[in-house]
């Protein structure tokens, strides 16, 4: 198998398999809005902690002047808080007991978590990432999977939401969290993983996808990635980039239903535009959504059956026929009968009142 580069971003490091690793979906709120978020929190606590000593000031005694003053209470209230306790003032009543145990103490625990950094990231983040994890796993399906987040990976993200997929329906998985960074950008799901592994597939339900696409920046990493998604989706379809050319086959042995080899494709369209100089303009045209016209593939319908590619309902200039894995050009005569189940290739204009 050739090689394609010299680094493979997708080796495994030692304690990859050791190391959280959740589903994500970028939350639009900035640093300092989950920081002021946490400050209020703490704050409200307090406050709420000093309404209720205010209310219940007669259950406390001041051992220096035998009076509560509302300065005496928020003394009370941050000394209890903060667990330091220097006893001149105390509760002596049953309710002010209960109060302490049953109201101050939760919210002493829950103000200590909150600004102690090390509890948050390692307990509540950690259960949190866990429980939105599952929260997004539970609405993966039918969804499209996108294997290394390269150049090709971060193209094709864009292209698919410019041509209407909801980037929640979409799970991008990279080792690389820089990469990963600018797919949350778009609303995508993300997951800092090793493709390569089935549990890193398992874990975005890999077998309820729509369609998988594969551009890991090597061929072998690549393939390999294609047979891992094959062993657990033996049905899903599969597109994948390789760069050299005796690498198609070993792509499509895999398990690929399509591959894509860039490289070959520049070398058509430098070639194309020396017969013309508008051929290489015209079909990136037709890959891009953002174009005047664009391919599509669908099935054909009940009432196109039984008429030529020239008559489709959508108005489209029909190009190609796929019947029992066969193609069929527009120029043929099975092209003058559609049947049921032919897949067909046509152009259309993007926008209705334009022709290509």
């Amino acid at each position: 198998m050739a090689r394609s580069g010299p680094t493979n971003p997708f080796r495994r490091k030692p304690r990859l398999a050791e190391q959280f690793q959740p589903l994500r979906r970028q939350v639009k709120l900035p640093v300092w809005g989950d920081l002021g978020i946490r400050m209020s929190l703490a704050l409200g606590l307090i406050l709420l902690v000093i309404a209720i000593h205010w209310w219940d000031r007669a259950g406390l005694k001041d051992n220096f002047d035998d009076h509560i003053s509302f300065v005496d209470v928020v003394y009370f209230t941050m000394i209890s808080i903060t667990t330091t306790g220097f006893g001149d003032i105390a509760p002596i009543t049953d309710r002010a007991r209960l109060i302490e145990a049953v109201i101050v103490t939760p919210v002493r625990v829950a103000v200590l978590f909150i600004f102690v950094g090390a509890a948050y990231d390692f307990v509540i983040k950690r259960s949190w990432e866990k429980w939105r994890m599952a929260r997004i796993q539970e609405q993966l399906t039918d969804h499209v999977v996108v294997l290394g987040y390269g150049v090709s990976g971060a193209q094709s993200v864009g292209e698919l939401i410019e041509r209407g997929v909801d980037p929640r329906s979409i799970v991008v998985i990279d080792p690389i969290e820089e990469r990963l960074e600018e797919a949350e950008k778009l609303g995508v799901n993300v997951m800092a993983a090793d493709a390569t592994r089935d549990e890193t597939l398992k874990a975005v339900r890999i077998a309820e996808a729509a369609s998988v696409l594969v551009s890991a920046g090597r061929d072998d990493t690549s393939i390999l990635m294609v047979l891992t998604v094959r062993h657990l989706a033996p049905d899903v379809p599969i597109s994948v980039v390789v760069r050299a050319d005796d690498n198609e086959l070993l792509a499509r042995q895999a398990g690929a239903n399509n591959v894509i080899n860039p490289v070959r494709f520049t070398g058509l369209l430098l070639a194309g535009s020396v017969k013309g100089a508008h051929i290489a303009d015209y079909l990136a045209d037709l890959a891009s959504v953002g174009g005047r016209v664009q391919l599509v593939e669908r099935v054909v319908s009940e009432a196109e059956c039984g008429k030529p590619i020239s008559a489709l309902q959508s108005g489209g200039q029909g190009l190609r026929v796929y019947r029992n894995g066969r193609a069929i050009g527009f120029w043929e005569e099975e092209c003058q009968m559609l049947q049921p189940g032919d897949v067909v290739v046509e152009i259309v204009p993007t926008s209705p009142n334009e022709a290509g």
